[in-house]
C-alpha cells in the first residue's frame, strides 16, 4: 500500500551533465517508480541560490500532470501554471517555492504532492570588461572564483595590465573593490585574492 507522506521536505541531490536539471525539491514521497527520473540531473545549486528571473524550472505534481509544466520565469518574477495560473516565484528558494506550490493546488485537489527541478539558472550573472578575448556578461551557475571566470572570457590579452585588475561588487547600495593581480595568483601567490565571485559582480582588466 503506498503512503504520501505530506509534508516532508526531501531534497534529491542529482548528478549528471550541463544543461540538465539541477536539483528537485519535494514536498510527501512518493513511490520510487513513480518520481520524475532524476538520472539526467546536474549538480546540486548553490546553497545560497534564490530563484530569479529567467531562471528555467520543471514543476511536477505527481499524477497531477495537468498543473505539471517547465516553466520560465517572468520578468515579473511570477511564473504561470495551469489551473495554478501566476505565482510569484523569484526572491524564493526552490524549498520555499515547493511549499507555496502545495498550499495553491490544495485548493483544487486532494494532498498535493510537488517537485520543483531547477533545469537552467540564468538570473545569476556575473560580467568581465576591459582586456580580455570575450568581454560581456556570463551565467554564475554555480561557485566560481576570478580565475575560472578570466579563463571563460578567453583569458587576458598580451597587453593587459593583469596585477591590476579590479573586482566590483554591489552590497545594500554600497560599492565594494577588490584588487586582484592575476601574475601572483597563477604563480599560487596571495591566493586568498582569487575570491568567490557573487552574482552581479564586474571583473575589470585595465
Amino acid at each position: 500500500m503506498r503512503h504520501l507522506l505530506t509534508g516532508t521536505l526531501c531534497l534529491i541531490v542529482l548528478a549528471g551533465a550541463p544543461g540538465a536539471p539541477v536539483a528537485a525539491y519535494q514536498l510527501g514521497a512518493a513511490p520510487l517508480q513513480d518520481r520524475p527520473d532524476a538520472r539526467t540531473a546536474a549538480p546540486l545549486v548553490p546553497a545560497d541560490y534564490v530563484i530569479g528571473p529567467e531562471d528555467v524550472l520543471s514543476i511536477v505534481f505527481w499524477r497531477e500532470k495537468d498543473l505539471s509544466a517547465d516553466v520560465v520565469v517572468r520578468p515579473d518574477g511570477k511564473i504561470s501554471l495551469p489551473l495554478l495560473k501566476d505565482l510569484q516565484a523569484a526572491g524564493l528558494s526552490p524549498e520555499q517555492l515547493t511549499e507555496a506550490l502545495v498550499k495553491a493546488a490544495a485548493k483544487y485537489v486532494s494532498q498535493p504532492n510537488a517537485t520543483v527541478m531547477v533545469k537552467e539558472i540564468n538570473s545569476r550573472k556575473v560580467f568581465v570588461v576591459g582586456q580580455v578575448a570575450k568581454p560581456g556578461t556570463f551565467a554564475l551557475a554555480g561557485d566560481m572564483s576570478v580565475v575560472q571566470l578570466i579563463a571563460l572570457a578567453g583569458d587576458v590579452l598580451e597587453y593587459a595590465k593583469s596585477t591590476r585588475i579590479t573586482i566590483v561588487r554591489q552590497e545594500a547600495g554600497t560599492e565594494h573593490r577588490f584588487p586582484f593581480n592575476y601574475k601572483d595568483v597563477l604563480k599560487g601567490k596571495h591566493i586568498a585574492q582569487n575570491i568567490r565571485l557573487k552574482p552581479g559582480d564586474t571583473v575589470i582588466v585595465p
